[in-house]
């Protein structure tokens, strides 16, 4: 059997790999059942001298030429958590070391929870609760998109916007997108019509924004995207605040009370304090709660487990991160 180390913060540990999930990973692999973090590793140099297999996730340490040097038999790495943006190096991809991750396993929650707050924006559900609050009194106005034959707008048809499409399927509902590397074939398989940026906010009573992070997309949704929004549209968030032009859709906000913003990360994250983001009666912030939280985080570690096995088992992998899909994924 392959000798295997977890590493990872220990407060990690408990929540990625339970009880379940170790006892698995104990019976394909050699393997201590504690974590070790970043400062044991600096610690003890030599912990890794024997290691093929790490099973890690937050709190990962970087794979430096430093830290790879002490690590000659390493083989492969099982993160279970989402972005290895922070974990990879040149270094790491020159080596051949396998590396998969279980983005896949949190964009379930992150799609769940997106879900939610489609169908309750659609009713206006944040403006209205929140007016009761305030007014102290039941509104007259009560208009609303509804949940039938309105527009979705899904911005990225990555792993999370096409679970996004899939768990609108059973609603009546007209879903767009918008994904210049998305093929016609793929949006139609996920019941969606491409169209341009500019024609998706136009078009959409929602938005929901699923966009990595990268060079290329900072600062893509601009200030005009908010203003060509229909009246009572939402705008969701659940990507990246970077991708949004934050000062920009705050101007558009105060002007535009009746456009909602459901914006669970930020730019930087959280807002500075006095940020309008906090004040600003039509913007609901959530604490990055989207991705995988408690319980929900093992369901990354069951992928690492199984992805584990196939690993053992001589399979091919199904999570696996190459260095160029890394650049798509970051």
């Amino acid at each position: 059997m392959m000798n295997a180390l977890y590493v990872l913060d220990p407060s990690s540990y408990d929540r990625i790999y339970g009880a379940a999930e170790r006892a698995d990973i104990a019976s394909l692999v050699t393997v201590d059942s504690t974590a070790r973090s970043r400062a044991d590793l600096e610690a003890h140099p030599g912990m890794l001298s024997g290691v093929e297999v790490i099973m890690s996730g937050w709190g990962c340490p970087r794979f430096d030429d430093a830290l790879l040097a002490r690590a000659p038999r390493l083989k492969a790495v099982f993160y279970g958590a989402g972005s290895i943006r922070h974990v990879v190096t040149d270094a790491f991809w020159e080596r051949g070391i396998v590396i998969s991750s279980a983005f896949a396993a949190n964009a379930v929650p992150v799609a769940e929870f997106t879900l939610s707050q489609i169908l309750f924006c659609l009713k206006r559900g944040w403006q209205l609760a929140l007016g009761i609050k305030r007014d102290g009194a039941y509104p007259s106005d009560k208009r609303m998109p509804g949940a039938y034959e309105s527009v979705v707008g899904i911005i990225s048809l990555g792993m999370v916007g096409r679970r996004v499409c899939e768990l609108l399927r059973p609603f009546d509902l007209r879903v767009i997108a918008y994904d210049p590397f998305a093929a016609e074939e793929t949006a139609r398989m996920l019941g969606a019509g491409l169209c341009g940026l500019d024609e998706l906010f136009r078009t959409a009573d929602v938005v929901s924004l699923h966009t990595p992070w990268l060079k290329e997309t900072e600062g893509m949704i601009t200030g005009a995207h908010f203003a060509a929004m229909k009246r009572d549209a939402a705008f969701i968030n659940t990507a990246r605040g970077a991708v949004v032009r934050e000062d920009e859709m705050i101007a558009v906000l105060r002007a535009r009370p009746d456009i909602q913003a459901v914006l669970d990360v930020t730019h930087p994250e959280p807002p500075d304090p006095g940020s309008p983001l906090y004040s600003l009666p039509n913007v609901v912030l959530t604490p990055h709660i989207a991705g995988s939280m408690e319980g929900e985080c093992r369901r990354m570690g069951r992928y690492m487990v199984d992805e584990l096995r196939r690993f053992v088992t001589g399979e091919p992998l199904k999570w696996q991160i190459t260095r160029e899909r890394a650049a798509l994924l970051a």
